[in-house]
């Protein structure tokens, strides 16, 4: 039997020691549209109902003012912020999804790392590293367990999340390889997130707390609170008791010259990834059919069985589900052509008109048709029968968000919560990230007019 190969340290020395310099231009630009893509998330869920009971709830028991709730009037601590940053990024479901794992990173790296920013000023080339390092480890950690880990009912954007960020604020820190392995080892006691609770306030709970949980390991460490130096692969360690299967080398391979950021993508649609070829494809028919629409009598749709196992709900009753509902994401782009944040909420899920046609749509699964592929036949009153296909949804590695795209994406959700003329000016920021000399001035610009003129504690 082969020994299992030291995974940990070794993994801790390169966070520690990679430099800016080492990025290359792709990987560095792809590195700046995972920021910006967070960001306009981060800005468009801010007032949602989640962001306002966890507020409630944390409030009373954050520390001094010390960084930014992005798109809101209120600062918390430091620890505070990652976690309502990380839930109010992740909370449309509109952040970024690296398609191998279906782990979203920048979710706990980018609430974690910000907040940070804002306490100790932290340049946007140090940043944009410390970023990139972050969605690196939290992506090869998760190739190593995926897909027996999700499979067990994990959800992997939390349990690897915390990695991520524990990585990327060691980075800002300057912890040397000893203290980032104990960051990583203390990251490691704190991974979790169920599967069962998507579709709940609790999901985007997740990446909040990964976010928090990884800054204060990191923490910890700078402190000399110390851990296991073999958290990942030990017997009792992360991959061993939290999958059945363990596959190292896709944590260490290739590290520093093959970029996890490649296989990152953003979604045009704010909900469950493997909805978007149904959205993308009833959207079609709906152009195609125009006023036929009122004459649907079914819709049958034939999808991979990951689409029913994750988004399988049939009586959605609240936004969240619905983001977790295929049939309503059919019924809504059909009768409404939206996809993004207003199709999503608690009033257009109890449409009566949503629902009589949400009613009609059925699904079957066939393994041959691809996760982010679909078969869509609609069938009209007269008998008639239009079917479409998708081989591939926009918003994939096939069918990529340009950058206007992303930028238009940006401000639609973003504007709503911060007008217009400031989500232009902080979109326009962003996309400056290396050459800032401040990054938490992002976080500052992204507050409301109640809080833009306050500085950081």
């Amino acid at each position: 039997m082969n020994a299992t190969p030291a995974v940990t340290r070794p993994l801790a020395e390169w966070i520690s020691s990679l430099k800016p310099s080492d990025l290359s231009d792709e990987v560095r630009a792809a590195g700046v549209r995972t920021f910006l893509n967070w960001l306009g998330c981060a800005v468009g869920g801010a007032r949602h109902e989640t962001v306002d009971r966890a507020l409630a709830a944390v409030t009373l028991f954050s520390g001094p003012e010390q960084a930014s709730v992005i798109g809101r009037t209120e600062r918390l601590d430091v620890m505070h912020a990652a976690l309502i940053n990380g839930i109010s990024s992740h909370v449309l479901d509109y952040d970024d999804t690296h398609l191998k794992t279906i782990i979203h990173p920048a979710g706990p790296v980018a609430s974690a790392i910000l907040a940070v920013a804002e306490h100790r000023p932290v340049s946007g080339e140090d940043f944009l590293a410390a970023q990139i390092v972050g969605v690196e480890v939290a992506c090869r950690i998760g190739n190593a367990v995926y897909p027996d880990h999700y499979d067990r009912g994990w959800h992997i954007t939390g349990t690897t999340g915390v990695f991520g960020a524990a990585a990327a604020v060691s980075r800002l820190l300057g912890l040397d390889a000893e203290r980032t392995t104990w960051a990583l080892g203390i990251a490691a006691t704190q991974a979790s997130g169920l599967r069962e609770m998507f579709g709940t306030m609790c999901k985007s709970f997740h990446p909040g707390r990964a976010a928090q949980n990884g800054a204060m390991a990191a923490y910890l460490a700078e402190a000399g609170f110390d851990s296991s130096l073999r958290s990942i692969e030990a017997p009792r360690g992360f991959a061993t008791v939290l999958s059945t299967k363990q596959d190292y080398a896709e944590i260490l391979d290739g590290l520093g010259t093959r970029w996890e950021a490649s296989l990152n993508s953003y979604k045009p649609y704010a909900c469950g990834i493997v909805i978007h070829p149904t959205i993308d494809g009833c959207c079609q028919l709906r152009d195609e059919l125009g006023a036929d629409v009122a004459r649907i009598e079914s819709v049958a749709l034939r999808t991979h069985p990951l689409v029913l196992e994750l988004t399988g709900k049939t009586r959605p009753q609240t936004g969240l589900e619905g983001k977790f509902s295929v049939f309503h994401a059919a019924a809504t782009a059909l009768l409404r052509g939206d996809g993004s944040p207003t199709a999503f909420t608690d009033e257009v899920v109890r449409a009566p008109d949503i629902i009589a046609l949400r009613d009609k749509v059925r699904a079957e699964t066939d393994r041959s048709v691809h996760e982010d592929a679909v078969h869509i036949t609609v069938t009209l009153t007269d008998g008639r029968r239009i079917e479409k296909s998708v081989a591939h949804a926009i918003g994939s590695l096939d069918r990529p968000l340009t950058d206007a795209e992303l930028e238009k994406k940006f401000v639609d959700q973003s504007a709503l919560v911060i007008g217009e003329a400031r989500s232009r000016d902080l979109l326009a920021a962003a996309w400056t990230l290396p050459g800032l000399a401040d990054v938490g001035s992002l976080a500052r610009l992204s507050q409301t007019e109640a809080a833009a003129g306050r500085g950081a504690a």
